[in-house]
């Protein structure tokens, strides 16, 4: 995934389409003048969807489409006949993607499963005819309902990355460079602060071909609940994440201390988040040797832990094994037949 091609947030003005006139015709014909009130219904305007499409992962395609019209309905014609309905428009998101009205904050839908369909704007209802309205006392109406109008307004698109595992830690801390070592994602890695810029995402391969999803989320650092760094702009992708891999370097002055500040940034910014697994990885342990590693070993909080080295290899493949499990455990169980057990027995 291309940084300077990712898109995780975008703003567009979205139009329902309005709903056509009903018409107030009068049947006339050679040897019936007075026919009476025929007109048609007026067609219903062009609603505005959002579309789950799970080939995309990025909103670049709605960068610079700012204005999204549905189109609208026809006016309803004689001999009763209804206008033809607007045309509706379709517009196709990544999975993870949160619409929200740009005024209020208001969220109005999220978009999870592959083909889901929801209104993001309904078109506006049509016109009654004029021969809804005959009635006794009045057979011929000379009039007709006028179709409903549009709805119009600015809407907010959000991207919040699905994975089973979201990396979580300082500027560099190693997240890129462990997610390069276990699959084919090809992150900018670099040794200065924020060399990553925009999530990245990689499929990891684990035994008897099976595998699960790994983000990579930009460091954070303290204050980040408050906007500093790169703030919440990323920290809403770890929301959307199965479970947590906290990483903290090996040559941090204090291992324990900076767990800690990373789980009090997520938990101000969302307490739910602290409702994840978790597993904490010391990154780049090939800097200390097995004496060193003991004495750490004192700071390393009471979590699922291990030092790993994406450079060498050291406990990439435990690591994957103690993800892989704790994937499993939230995943559903199969119900068991009571059928064959009563059988059974």
């Amino acid at each position: 995934m291309v940084s300077s091609n990712f898109v995780d947030y975008v703003k567009i003005l979205c139009r329902s389409g309005k709903g056509g006139a009903g018409s107030a015709h009068l049947h006339r014909e050679k040897y019936v003048p007075k026919g009476g009130p025929d007109g048609g219904d007026g067609g219903r305007g062009g609603h505005v969807y959002l579309k789950g499409n799970n080939q995309l992962w990025t909103l670049l395609h709605l960068k610079y489409r700012k204005h999204v019209f549905a189109g609208d309905g026809e006016s309803g014609g004689s001999s009763r006949s209804t206008g033809a309905d607007g045309s509706d428009i379709i517009i196709e998101v990544p999975l993870g993607t949160v619409a929200r009205d740009s005024e209020t904050g208001e969220v109005l839908c999220e978009i999870t499963e592959h083909n889901q369909v929801v209104v993001l704007m309904k078109g506006g209802r049509g016109g009654l005819g004029n021969w809804h309205f005959k009635s006794a006392t009045n057979q011929t109406p000379r009039f007709s309902q006028p179709g409903e109008p549009s709805q119009e307004a600015w809407t907010i698109l959000e991207l919040k990355i699905l994975a089973d595992v979201g990396l979580v830690g300082f500027p560099n801390a190693g997240k890129s460079t462990l997610l390069s070592a276990v699959s084919a994602a090809r992150p900018k890695i670099a040794d200065y602060p924020f060399t990553t810029l925009v999530p990245n995402i990689g499929i990891v391969s684990y035994r008897d071909d099976r595998s699960f999803v790994m983000a990579d989320i930009p460091g954070i650092i303290e204050g980040a609940h408050e906007g500093k760094g790169l703030g919440l702009r990323f920290l809403r992708h770890i929301e959307r994440n199965s479970m947590l891999l906290f990483l903290v370097p090996a040559d941090s002055a204090n291992i324990r201390e900076q767990y800690e500040v990373l789980v009090n940034e997520l938990r101000m910014y969302n307490p739910e988040l602290l409702d994840k697994r978790r597993v904490l990885a010391i990154s780049k342990a090939d800097l200390a040797d097995e004496e060193l590693r003991k004495e750490m070993e004192k700071d390393i909080p009471e979590v699922p832990s291990l030092f790993i080295s994406s450079v060498t290899g050291d406990g990439i493949t435990q690591l994957k094994d103690m993800l892989w499990e704790n994937i499993i455990a939230d995943m559903p169980q199969p119900e068991e037949d009571t059928y064959n057990s009563e059988a059974g027995s």
